[in-house]
């Protein structure tokens, strides 16, 4: 599996926000130069963040960009979500729609067991626990041993 780099700028971006004074509005540029980001592509993922509910903004000389929710409301699946669509698909299909016969009949099963486990990961983790790295026991015990930092 893959994550997109919309979806990683989308995250990058929305720590930079939840991090900041949330008295202040936080411009597009401060988010690309900081985070050393292409504009035009984080244009774009701006306002799918915010046509998705999670930003809102500030037009105007003092303008800029705000959280919708507080980070402890906003999961990191409702990112990925918001920018790139289901969390898990297979060929463009849902899981539970994939049909396989034979000996393979049996992956949607394994398929639908994926994206549960994504989903136990993306969707308990809010944009405050990553921002500050005080992470759920879920993804505590999920990282703890050597095997989940080893290549395979």
């Amino acid at each position: 599996m893959n994550l997109s780099a919309r979806t990683e700028y989308a995250v990058r971006a929305m720590v930079h926000l939840a991090t900041a004074d949330p008295s202040e509005p936080v411009t597009l540029d401060s988010v690309t130069q900081q985070e050393d980001l292409p504009r035009k592509f984080m244009e774009a993922i701006f306002a799918d963040l915010r046509r998705g509910g999670l930003i809102t903004s500030l037009r105007g000389s003092r303008g800029g960009y705000f959280l919708a929710r507080g980070a402890d409301e906003i999961t990191i699946g409702d990112i990925m979500r918001t920018v790139d669509g289901p969390l898990w698909e297979v060929r463009g299909l849902r899981p539970q729609d994939t049909e396989y016969r034979g000996a393979t009949q049996h992956l949607p099963t394994l398929w639908v067991a994926v994206r549960a486990s994504l989903r136990a990961v993306l969707d308990s983790t809010t944009l405050a626990q990553l921002a500050s790295g005080h992470f759920n026991q879920l993804v505590t015990d999920l990282t703890t041993g050597g095997e989940a930092w080893a290549n395979h």
